[in-house]
């Protein structure tokens, strides 16, 4: 019974596809899609692909307040967004629990409507802390060089006090 308790657990996915859908976004609109996190941080992940339309779209990731500013033409804040353009993808981990959007814009254009093929995806396994990054390697030499001249340098304090100790008895 445990086993099977362990195997199920081990197979559970902690990442989930929210949309995988076209969408057909107005000339000079924009649609939203909701992203409800009210228990656990997650890695949000977007794509979009226009299929038909202006290459003038664009993918934001904002909270719902935001989203009541944009509706009624105040100024906004955004948490990430992509380039315009004919595709794009963004990638920001949600760190608060809350309710966020996406929002496909297609304000910049003047001309046509945009099918708009969105990807969104939720990952609640990722560690919540900073990514480990590395140094770049003159930077890694810096400080290997600077951590055997402190060591030398110490050694060599050390052994001289010693010897003046070892003198004088």
């Amino acid at each position: 019974m445990t086993l099977l308790a362990c195997v199920v657990l081990l197979g559970a996915s902690t990442s989930v596809e929210l949309v995988d859908e076209v969408y057909r976004i107005p000339t000079n609109e924009w649609k939203y899609v909701e992203v409800n996190l009210r228990q656990n941080p997650a890695l949000v992940t977007a794509s979009f692909q226009v299929e038909s339309g202006p290459e003038t779209v664009r993918l934001a990731l904002m909270t719902r307040a935001a989203l009541e500013s944009l509706r009624a033409d105040l100024p906004h804040g955004l948490l990430a967004v992509t380039p315009t353009g004919k595709s794009g993808a963004l990638a920001f981990r949600v760190r608060q629990p809350g309710d966020y959007v996406l929002v496909v814009d297609n304000r910049a254009s003047r001309a046509q409507p945009a099918a708009v093929h969105l990807r969104v995806a939720l990952d609640f396994a990722r560690p919540s802390g900073p990514e480990i990054t590395r140094l770049a390697p003159q930077r890694q030499l810096t400080v290997i060089v600077l951590a055997f001249a402190f060591f030398f340098g110490v050694v060599t304090f050390s052994a001289r006090k010693l010897l003046r100790a070892a003198k004088r008895s």
